[in-house]
């Protein structure tokens, strides 16, 4: 911390920040934040480290990354300083000759109710957002196949392994498949949220980029 903050003081230009995040945030919230930061700041060097969110949040708390980057529908855990960096929603992704893929209504849940879902590695979990929401309408969530990001799980549509639902930033432009149009309270909104430790001084490469991205 006292060589950071000896960094900052002396405008020191060099470094490395070390980012753990999502693959869907990796892939697509990042690039355009990573360009601006390279444009401001060329000689540091930057690390991305996609996985889990119980991957990124070990890794910050053990000092391993200086920032994560992180989605959710509840609150960002109590020890940590969480910035909002914006909401997003889920969509659904089928292929095109799907019967719900010319649906004249928008999609609810009871509609998918019964459907094998692929969807994201944490909606198996029995506390998930999407688990959540079908048991509050006396459903299940059959969610036969999972992936980290929203191009397996495009892919694994593709191959009529069920019905996607992913990030709307991840939809793609894949002209076989279709993203209907959902219920307004499909699925709670997600926020997703910029982490960092309370007892780590971040350099100020580490700041411009949180300035970017919120």
């Amino acid at each position: 911390n006292i060589q950071a903050l000896s960094d900052n003081l002396r405008r020191e230009s060099h470094g490395v920040l070390r980012i753990a995040t999502t693959h869907t945030q990796a892939r697509h919230a990042l690039p355009t934040a990573l360009q601006a930061l390279k444009r401001a700041w060329p000689e540091v060097a930057v690390h991305v480290a996609p996985g889990a969110d119980e991957d990124s949040l070990r890794a910050l708390a053990e000092g391993q990354a200086d920032i994560a980057i992180l989605s959710g529908t509840g609150t960002p855990p109590p020890d940590v300083i969480a910035v909002p960096l914006y909401r997003w929603q889920r969509r659904v992704l089928v292929p095109r000759g799907h019967a719900l893929a010319v649906s004249a209504t928008p999609l609810t849940l009871d509609r998918l109710a019964g459907m094998p879902l692929i969807s994201y590695e944490s909606s198996r979990a029995v506390g998930s957002s999407l688990q959540l929401a079908f048991a509050a309408i006396g459903r299940t969530a059959h969610v036969g196949v999972t992936a980290r990001d929203g191009d397996l799980i495009r892919t694994y549509v593709r191959a009529g392994l069920g019905v996607g639902i992913l990030a709307e930033m991840a939809l793609g432009d894949d002209p076989d498949l279709a993203a209907p149009p959902v219920a307004a309270d499909l699925l709670p909104p997600c926020t997703t949220w910029l982490l960092l430790r309370r007892d780590h001084v971040l350099r100020d490469y580490g700041f411009a980029l949180l300035r970017v991205l919120a």
